[in-house]
Parts: C-alpha cells; structure tokens; sequence
C-alpha cells in the first residue's frame, strides 16, 4: 500500500500540509487526511455504490439537476461544461442522463481521483453497455477553468455550463463532509470573481450553478429563476431560448 505525500493548498500551514496522503491499494487512488480523528479515504467512484444506484433509480430526467440543464427537455442532449468537476458526481449525473460533459478540474491531485474513478469504471464497463455509454460522453480536462474557457473558439462554446463553487463552510468543521474537509485544504477557494462571469460569456444557452438552498446568490449575481430542493438551489441564467 503505497503512501505518497500530498502537498496542500497554497496558504495553508507547513504543519497542515504533511497531513494528506495519497494511497495506492487494491481499491484504486484515494486520498487520506491522517491522524488519529481523521475520516476515511476519499475516492472516487463511478460503477458502484451511490453512483450506480443514482443511474438506476434517481428520477432520470425528473431530477432538478436535469430540469436546470435543459435535461428535463424531450430530446435536448447537451454539449455541457462542468467549469468545477472535483470528483466528476454531477457531471456522470449529467453524462447519465444524455448530455456530453467535459469536466474541468484545476487541481492535479483531485484530477488524478477523477481520472483514476473513470478508468476503473471503465474496466467495469465491459460487463455493463449503458456505463459503457455513458462514459463515451464525458471528457476531462486538468486546467484552471478560466483559463479553459479562454481557449474556446466561438464553434466550441458549451451549450451549457455548469458550476458548483467551493465556498468556506458556515457549518462547524465536524458537520462538513470528509470531502469538503480535505478540498478546503488542499485546493481553496474558488475565484468565483473571474469565473463566474467567463461562464456568462461563453455559454449558448444558460449558466447553472449548484448552491446549499439558503446561500446568498453567486457574485452577487440575480438569476433568472431558480429550482429548490430541500438542500440544495439550481440558479439558472438564462442566455437565448433552448432549442
């Protein structure tokens, strides 16, 4: 079980900074906050679990996720770009459900969790064709996304892009999941101040953004409506009617 040592976010600590690992086991690529409180091995996973079981019976297209993006249309597929993939959830949500998603993640480490979940998928793929599919509908990329989307020529905009920003948490540090926990350190925050209005700029049809249900709109920026759940808020900026 190999141990690799991570280094963290730019401001953080020296002393912080020696507590993540990256670990190599029979499981696959996971990253682990060491310690004797430390929570669990954070991976990546895409075949199995809450994922499979989201694909099978989630709600489809039925799901605020798909209604937000344009999904929730009969016969709308579209090119998306999850401007904040971390470890790629909503993006295999959104690949499940017809759309081409290419997600972009800055951070080489979560990167590396990202790519590794993809490819144990699919190895897993062929015993299982529609997670075959689905798979061949997503690309990655490891890029800072403003930078990303300066690279776009006008025949390669998204028709949609997706964002679901890392804030600093409002909850005490022992109700955040084990995630939020270990991305606070090692990746920061998200620059919504650039990012946020290069995703208006560049999209077809509309910008999304994920936020807890009660959190203060994006960059102070009023969405044209809104869906809400019991957690979490989809605002939607509409650009031009969908097709």
């Amino acid at each position: 079980m190999p141990l690799l040592p991570v280094a963290s976010a730019q401001d953080v600590p020296d002393t912080e900074q020696e507590q993540l690992t990256l670990v190599v086991d029979d499981g696959g690529l996971s990253l682990q906050q060491l310690g004797p409180k430390a929570p669990g091995p954070v991976r990546c996973e895409f075949a199995l679990g809450a994922a499979r079981h989201r694909r099978l019976y989630g709600g489809g297209r039925g799901q605020d996720i798909a209604k937000a993006t344009g999904l929730g249309r009969s016969g709308f597929c579209p090119k998306l770009l999850d401007l904040t993939a971390g470890l790629g959830r909503d993006g295999f949500i959104l690949a499940s459900l017809g759309a081409q998603v290419t997600m972009i993640e800055r951070n080489p480490i979560i990167y590396a969790l990202l790519a590794d979940g993809l490819s144990r998928a699919a190895d897993k793929a062929e015993e299982d064709p529609p997670l075959a599919e689905i798979l061949r509908r997503i690309n990655t990329v490891c890029q800072d996304s403003v930078d990303y989307l300066e690279t776009l020529t006008d025949q390669q905009y998204p028709d949609v892009i997706y964002l679901d920003p890392m804030f600093a948490p409002r909850e005490k540090s022992s109700k955040v999941k084990k995630e939020m926990q270990i991305f606070h350190q090692l990746v920061g925050l998200d620059d919504i101040g650039e990012l946020m209005p290069a995703a208006l700029g560049k999209a077809r049809y509309r910008v999304v953004v994920k936020r807890p249900v009660h959190a203060p709109v994006l960059n102070g920026c009023e969405p044209g409506y809104s869906l809400k759940g019991k957690s979490t808020r989809f605002d939607i900026y509409p650009l031009q009617k969908l097709p």
